[in-house]
């Protein structure tokens, strides 16, 4: 496994700085006969700034630029516009922004600076994190300046690591508001589909789905149903398109880019970075099945996203066992930026790791877990039918924890055990509470169920002695209210997606009713977080620290600011957002700084 960090990698040997040279002088060679090719191709234009992809990083980069006077085209590889952002929940995840401020969140610079230290440690350079702190909230005004978004607070959804200092219980996240996808005209089907589809009729917001979960059992969950149902029926008599979530952010960057004239040229996939005299100054590109040129008067900037979706690049960089099925990420997400960056001479860091999150390998698609194995009356097990983890904790740190235990204590893949006492309280993916699982998950071996534990055990390949006695244990611990063994519950966190209404602790409930039901927890991700080294004005770096003249990454082709934490909901689509801006700004001469 190859293990990088942002600013803080120890010096390499002699030997290595030799063979890097040797490496870097054949790479100058081969760069000068590709760029004497490139320049032979067809040029397709020539804009100020070019943006590779059409993600919220890349459009965020393209709006700042074109809105401080530059010329821009954004070209992205995938049929569609949105990237993996448009799939997602898009809580973002920026301190002190205006809209959590206008609520009364009491956040401060020195809060979220010590906070965002203590979370990320000495992974990435304290002026990055800086830069990512400064120029957050200005990103947000800017955005809601200049696209019709608008944002609410994501009130209650707690800071992943409310205890340290600075972090904040009741949360700084937000995610966008309803949107009409009707202000984009024809280009609204183009908008990259979302991950799970809300429910039909419905208008539904990232922070209403803890309450969802809990309609069948609690009196707030069934008024927040009814009120989702309300929102969907106005937005019909209206005759609008209502969005919210991923795809209210993605439709709204593309009408800001609309307004801005940005033309977005989607089937546009990269080929190659395109240098002179080692500065970036354009991009080779396949546009309608032929190779093309873009110049790019100052710069590149690549917010194309990650590698998750790359199964050779996965293999090379990180843990067994990994594959391309267990990502929820865009499927266009290869790491095709990213080896362009590198063929550029880019540096690059935290390749090892991803946004991860444990998983059901459904058929179809991965479901990412969030609720289901935080809402009392769950646990996790591992192969030898024993738990391992805190259930509720921060979903990169159970599968971090997952592959730091595997090799000793195999615990991928893991298995979410529930009672049927839980699926008659509680709504899981989409399937409502007490309505049966779909056929195709039990035959593709992702669930299974039994009316002894003994009986699942044997289904699952654990020893039956170990997770009866495992469940005993759980039974006594939920029962005291207080989980010794693992401190389920200790942290605001934990209790996000929980049942208010079960006592003494909202995390944790005995299970008692057959039949009994089995998930195989696999580790997923909403996308990998490594990528091209930048500073904190989004440049991208060589090895020795050097810019790459020309050459901006944002967003999942970058490693990410977060190191190998994650700070609180939206920590991908915040700093991606945040570098798209810092990028567009820097490249227009108007980052405050710079």
């Amino acid at each position: 496994m190859t293990t990088s960090t942002d600013a803080h990698a120890q010096l390499p040997g002699r030997r290595r700085v030799l063979a890097g040279g040797a490496v870097a002088a054949l790479g100058v060679a081969a760069g000068v006969q590709h760029a004497a090719r490139a320049a032979d191709l067809p040029l397709l234009g020539t804009y100020d700034v070019v943006v590779i992809g059409a993600g919220a990083a890349g459009m965020t980069a393209a709006l700042t630029a074109a809105r401080q006077g530059l010329s821009c085209v954004v070209v992205e590889k995938a049929p569609t516009f949105g990237g993996s952002a448009a799939r997602s929940g898009a809580g973002i995840w920026i301190p002190n922004n205006p809209v959590i401020l206008a609520a009364g969140v009491p956040d401060t610079p020195a809060k979220a600076a010590a906070y965002l230290s203590a979370v990320v440690g000495p992974d990435v350079s304290s002026d990055r994190q800086q830069s990512f702190l400064a120029h957050g909230p200005a990103m947000i005004s800017f955005v809601m300046a200049n696209s019709p978004l608008r944002f609410r607070w994501m009130e209650g959804y707690s800071d992943y690591y409310p205890e340290l200092p600075g972090g904040l219980p009741n949360g700084r996240s937000i995610e966008p508001d309803q949107l009409d996808g009707n202000i984009l005209g024809a280009e609204l089907a183009h908008l990259n589909p979302p991950y799970l589809a809300v429910p039909s009729g419905m208008v539904v917001f990232s922070a209403d789905y803890k309450w969802l979960d809990l309609a069948a059992v609690s009196v707030k969950g069934a008024a927040v149903a009814t009120e989702c149902l309300a929102r969907g029926t106005k937005a019909a008599l209206l005759g609008q398109t209502p969005l919210t979530m991923g795809q209210s952010l993605a439709a709204g960057l593309r009408a800001g880019l609309q307004s801005a004239q940005v033309p977005v040229w989607l089937n546009t996939p990269l080929t190659d970075l395109y240098l002179e005299g080692g500065a970036v100054t354009g991009a080779v590109v396949t546009r309608a099945g032929a190779a093309g040129l873009v110049r790019a008067r100052r710069g590149v900037v690549v917010g194309s996203g990650g590698f998750e979706h790359n199964a050779a690049m996965r293999a090379q960089y990180q843990r067994q066992p990994i594959g391309t099925d267990w990502t929820v990420g865009a499927k266009e997400n290869t790491g095709d930026g990213i080896q362009a960056g590198q063929r550029a001479g880019a540096a690059l860091a935290l390749m090892d790791d991803a946004w991860w999150g444990p998983a059901i390998p459904l058929p179809g698609d991965p479901y990412f877990c969030l609720a289901e194995r935080t809402l009392p009356g769950g646990l996790l097990v591992n192969q030898a039918g024993a738990r391992f983890v805190n259930e509720a904790g921060p979903y990169s740190d159970v599968v971090h924890t997952m592959y730091d235990r595997n090799a000793a204590a195999p615990d991928i893949p893991a298995w979410l055990i529930v009672d049927q006492n839980y699926r008659n309280r509680y709504l899981f993916r989409d399937v409502l509470p007490t309505l049966p699982f779909p056929d195709d998950w039990y035959s593709s071996g992702a669930a299974y169920k039994a009316w002894t534990l003994d009986a699942l055990a044997t289904s699952i390949g654990v020893p039956a002695a170990a997770l009866r006695s495992t469940v005993s244990r759980f039974n006594s611990l939920a029962a005291s209210g207080k989980d010794t063994d693992f401190r389920r519950g200790d942290s605001a966190y934990d209790h996000y997606y929980t049942d208010p209404s079960i006592l003494p602790d909202s995390c944790l409930a005995p299970l008692w009713l057959p039949p009994y039901h089995a998930f195989r927890i696999v580790p997923g991700d909403l996308g990998t977080k490594g990528g091209m080294r930048t500073d904190a004005r989004a440049r991208v770096l060589r090895a020795d620290g050097s810019v790459i003249p020309g050459l901006y990454a944002a967003g999942n082709a970058s490693a990410a600011v977060m190191g190998h934490s994650y700070a609180g909901a939206g920590s991908t689509i915040g700093p991606a957002m945040t570098f798209g801006y810092v990028a567009g700004m820097d490249l227009a001469g108007a980052l405050q700084g710079s």
